[in-house]
């Protein structure tokens, strides 16, 4: 009897220090796409062909529409430093051209060599799903960068959009960060400034990939954060600041709040005719509605159920 009792005391001590010598695991060791820790610097030598090609490029064609306008028409020359500024900003704008393409093309080779996938990854080096992610990342973070920063209107959409991220024009990311894999937007999808969706993100010892869903006309508040796997339904507001849990559902029609969000009052405000604009004239006391075009890409019109 006496010897049961000190096998099974010397078990449970056994079972006590493997899961003190486990709890390292799931420390957490936050970190999004934006800021990888864990990084290996071997990663960035992917920026030296692609900078190097565009500014080689670059150089040529500067180099020769120089050469053309001064042995062709010495007038010409007098034009160049008149517009010299604008030419400058035509040259930035072709390197940032020549980035985008080259960066879209390695990406299609690594995509071809190992095809991004959801699931649940050690965040070490030697894992192949955790070092293509952060290549992957690497090569999208320059060129989202050059077009988040630059001056023209909507060229931060075509980005997201030419580099995987699922959304139209009639949603709006407002200076949000957002992942560009395994992130799916609806129609009118609006993102309020400073909100993070992470489609990926590292959590102690592991990477953790999951799509992230945003139904038709969700509203996401200032500096929200949206983990892997948020499946958001229509017609949904998620508060400002607030934080969701992993693979967290949110169910249509309401408005959330808190970390992690949690139901506070239906969204009476939704309305079910978004091509129906509800009009009232004051001085004649009379009511009536006015139908507009909504606004969405011609490829997704098929799409719009009618209520």
């Amino acid at each position: 009897m006496i010897e049961s009792e000190e096998e099974d005391r010397t078990v449970n001590m056994e079972e006590q220090v493997k899961i003190e010598e486990s709890k390292d695991d799931y420390l957490l060791d936050f970190t999004t796409s934006s800021a990888i820790s864990r990084m290996s610097v071997k990663f960035l030598i992917i920026y030296i062909p692609i900078l190097w090609l565009s500014g080689f490029f670059v150089g040529v064609v500067f180099y020769q529409y120089i050469w053309f306008a001064v042995n062709e028409n010495p007038l010409l020359w007098i034009l160049q430093i008149a517009l010299f500024p604008l030419i400058l900003l035509a040259m930035y704008y072709l390197f940032i051209l020549s980035c985008i393409c080259l960066s879209k093309l390695f990406l299609v080779l690594i995509n071809l060599i190992h095809k991004p996938k959801e699931g649940i990854f050690l965040a070490e080096k030697g894992n192949s799903d955790f070092e293509f992610w952060c290549l992957r990342t690497e090569i999208k973070k320059l060129v989202i960068w050059f077009m988040n920063n630059s001056p023209t209107p909507l060229i931060d959409i075509l980005g997201f959009r030419w580099f995987g991220l699922n959304l139209d024009f009639s949603s709006h990311l407002h200076d949000a960060w957002c992942d560009l894999e395994f992130v799916k937007m609806g129609r009118n999808v609006l993102v309020g400034q400073g909100v993070t969706l992470m489609g990926s993100m590292i959590v102690g010892n592991y990477l953790i990939i999951k799509k992230i869903i945003l139904d038709d006309y969700v509203v996401l508040g200032g500096h929200c954060t949206i983990a892997p796997g948020s499946i958001v339904g229509k017609d949904t507001v998620i508060a400002a600041l607030s934080v969701t849990n992993y693979n967290q559902i949110f169910e249509e029609g309401w408005i959330y709040m808190g970390v992690p969000p949690q139901k506070i009052k239906e969204n009476k405000y939704a309305e079910s005719r978004r091509d129906i604009i509800k009009m009232r004239d004051v001085d004649n006391e009379s009511y009536y509605e006015v139908k507009h075009e909504v606004n969405i890409d011609e490829d997704k019109k098929d799409l719009i159920t009618q209520e």
